[in-house]
């Protein structure tokens, strides 16, 4: 027979009652997480050390809800320049301990600093010459006296009505190890593009690692006319190429203007009859251009200031090898 489920109450606490014990959860772990500060001491700047002299990885562990948090530390970590993974406690004692080197740090996480299958494998990876960094909420815990460092995640209550479930202290954990992480990042020099690098697959990736060369247009599409062009055939070549504007070019390529839309309809305005008109004459010289090696999203910054949505792209001697317009942007997903 499987245990019954608890039931539900007839009639739910009033509104306000539910939302009282909401921000009390949340003042209670607020305070959990701003106390921590009080712990740190010269143990943190030692377990910083001990994991940037390490030639192996991080190793983190935990059983039950810390082992939420190690895994969620692992996952922070690993993303922001310090190899890592999580090791199951329970599996550790089972075959995974293999996992671990003698250039490994383990990390162990345990609010009480009793769990026996950490306190299993402690030996163990001492005798093989890791080095061991707990997490706890009980300094005079044998977890926490066996570490090589010992970070303090002692709270004074869990959020919990009942005193019991891991919350606040679950929380001072994840938090410390936040702090251990981003510690780690700024020892290590870890930049935006490096965090990129780690999420390639996400908008961010593409922003910081997308160029201006890998979305700009080249060769045949590139609209371009002569400066002796004639009105009517820029046009056709705006049309043509499909980028809401004509580049206006010498036979070296260096740039004379380009024309747009609003070109375009400026010129209508003024002109009327542009039958006659050359490019030249209607035009606008001097044009703003990006070169190939900056980031696409400074050519997204570049059009919002400067109210334009494309841009042609020039090398160093400032000849024409490209351009780009906003629609490119947004099909990169740079935008």
């Amino acid at each position: 027979m499987f245990p019954s489920l608890p039931t539900s109450p007839s009639v739910l606490p009033p509104a306000s009652h539910i939302i009282d014990l909401a921000r009390n959860v949340l003042r209670i772990e607020a305070a959990a997480i701003m106390a921590l500060g009080d712990h740190l001491d010269r143990s943190f700047e030692v377990a910083v050390e001990l994991i940037l002299a390490s030639h192996g990885r991080v190793i983190v562990s935990g059983i039950g809800k810390s082992g939420h948090i190690a895994r969620k530390i692992a996952a922070t970590m690993a993303s922001t320049g310090t190899p890592a993974y999580f090791v199951h406690a329970a599996e550790a004692v089972h075959g995974d301990l293999g996992m671990i080197t003698h250039e490994d740090v383990l990390i162990a996480i345990s609010n009480s600093g009793a769990n026996d299958e950490l306190l299993t494998i402690v030996p163990l990876i001492k005798r093989q010459g890791a080095k061991l960094i707990a997490i706890t909420g009980n300094a005079a815990s044998s977890l926490a006296l066996e570490a090589d460092a010992h970070l303090d995640a002692s709270v004074t209550e869990e959020a919990c009505p009942l005193n019991l479930a891991p919350t606040a202290s679950t929380t001072a954990a994840l938090a410390l190890g936040d702090a251990l992480a981003v510690a780690l990042l700024d020892a290590r020099g870890f930049g935006a593009e490096d965090f990129a690098r780690s999420h390639p697959g996400g908008a961010l990736g593409r922003k910081l690692l997308t160029h201006v060369s890998d979305v700009m247009r080249t060769g045949v599409d590139l609209p371009i006319v002569a400066e002796d062009a004639s009105l009517a055939a820029a046009l056709l070549e705006m049309t043509r190429a499909g980028m809401g504007m004509v580049i206006i070019a010498d036979a070296k390529q260096r740039i004379g203007g380009i024309f747009t839309d609003g070109d375009l309809r400026r010129a209508i305005e003024r002109v009327g009859d542009l039958r006659a008109v050359m490019v030249a004459d209607v035009m606008t010289r001097n044009p703003r251009s990006i070169a190939p090696d900056r980031l696409a999203v400074e050519a997204v910054e570049m059009m919002e200031r400067f109210k334009t949505y494309m841009l042609p792209v020039t090398d160093t001697s400032g000849a024409l090898i490209g351009a780009l317009n906003m629609h490119d942007l947004f099909r990169a997903k740079v935008v």
